[in-house]
């Protein structure tokens, strides 16, 4: 019997290596001669460093660069040296979880600390970049990142601007640089899973703006400092960002990667699926077990079990999935590909008892043990 093993994290409770090595041994305890591939998994946001890294056998570097509010931050990211690739979460730079709720300003905050973690995988010989998008501070359009790389955003009297969304209003001339060009010959494929629009009502600012700190009135003045960034682009550079689905993604991220370097804006689930190369592995299986902490409506959009639920629909390989919670509505995810979904509790416990470490664990071991015992009665 072959079984792909891809769980998710549960978060704040088990890592998704821990989810899977207890998926694993309620497997083993099933079938102990079962072929086994290990996939650790994230859908691009949290946990994408982890999960690439641990499969591809990379490592974690660690930098100190310019955190949202300019102060230094500790931020690290991932190399897989045999492949030249370098995975970033940008929220390791400029994330919500790097401010108190009293700094949260996206007005004065910067992804400058992004384009500082490109530079450095640069000079360590990354030229392929797996991108994280989300969990962003800023509504800089990604300028402050495009500051890190060399490009030069001037005012009027051709002195460069400052940093901070509010900085935007101030562009009148952009300039490339041998510094910025050098980037030229990198390949970034962009985790980014909203369609939202860099401007307008439905843009970064007007969406994204009042969970990082923007009052209704900063909202408006961000969204006109976007829009004076987008059009001075186009005058200058020939570069459209106003129509790219996506490139309202972490406060204009989005757009600043695909206007200006060239990125390509993918599902986040997609794209780990395919760095990975878990297809092939789909191929050759008789069972994929996938799983989070909590399936729902949600997960059909774009998360992990989704996205495995799609390809290994392909190849007509069932697809179990596990869950710490499921909502009424996660039975909805049978018609999305996703043959079973199953609970792994086994009776009413508080919150803070299932996720312990050790009963999560437990849980998974036995629950997938007896999916795996009744679904070998019907193995090809």
């Amino acid at each position: 019997m072959r079984v792909v093993v891809a769980i998710d994290s549960f978060k704040g409770s088990l890592s998704s290596y821990e989810a899977n090595q207890s998926a694993c041994a309620g497997i083993k305890n099933a079938v102990p001669n079962a072929e086994l591939s290990i996939f650790p998994m994230a859908d691009g946001g949290e946990g994408t460093v982890d999960a690439l890294i641990e499969k591809m056998r990379g490592e974690k570097v660690a930098v100190s660069v310019t955190g949202p509010l300019y102060k230094k931050v500790q931020a690290s990211y991932g190399i897989v040296r045999e492949e030249s690739m370098a995975v970033i979460e940008i929220a390791e730079a400029c994330g919500l979880p790097l401010l108190d709720a009293k700094e949260l300003n996206p007005s004065l905050t910067t992804s400058y600390g992004v384009g500082e973690l490109i530079a450095h995988a640069y000079q360590e010989g990354c030229r392929k970049f797996v991108i994280g998008l989300g969990g962003s501070a800023t509504n800089d359009g990604g300028v402050g990142m495009l500051q890190a790389l060399g490009f030069k955003f001037l005012d009027y009297e051709r002195a460069e601007i400052n940093y901070g969304g509010e900085e935007l209003s101030r562009i009148h001339k952009i300039e490339a640089t041998d510094e910025s060009d050098k980037y030229r010959d990198c390949d970034f494929r962009v985790a980014c899973d909203v369609t939202n629009l860099l401007c307008g009502n439905h843009g970064a600012s007007y969406i994204f703006g009042p969970q990082k700190g923007a009052n209704p009135e900063m909202v408006i003045r961000l969204d006109k400092c976007l829009e004076n960034f987008a059009q001075t682009t186009f005058q200058e550079l020939g570069i459209e960002l106003k129509n790219i689905e996506g490139g309202g993604a972490a406060g204009g991220l989005g757009a600043a990667f695909y206007g200006y370097l060239n990125g390509r804006l993918e599902s986040g689930i997609n794209l780990v699926l395919d760095t990975l190369g878990i297809e092939e592995q789909i191929k050759e299986a008789d069972l994929v077990i996938t799983g989070e902490g909590k399936m729902d409506g949600q997960t059909s959009m774009g998360k992990v079990p989704a996205g495995l639920a799609l390809l290994s629909s392909k190849h007509e390989v069932p697809v179990i999935g596990i869950a710490g919670n499921l909502t009424t509505d996660a039975y909805q995810l049978n018609h999305s590909g996703i043959q079973g979904v199953f609970s792994i509790q086994t009776a009413p416990i508080s919150m803070e008892k299932a996720l312990d470490k050790e009963v999560a664990a437990f849980n998974i071991e036995k629950t997938v043990e007896q999916i795996v015992r009744v679904s070998k009665l019907f193995a090809r």
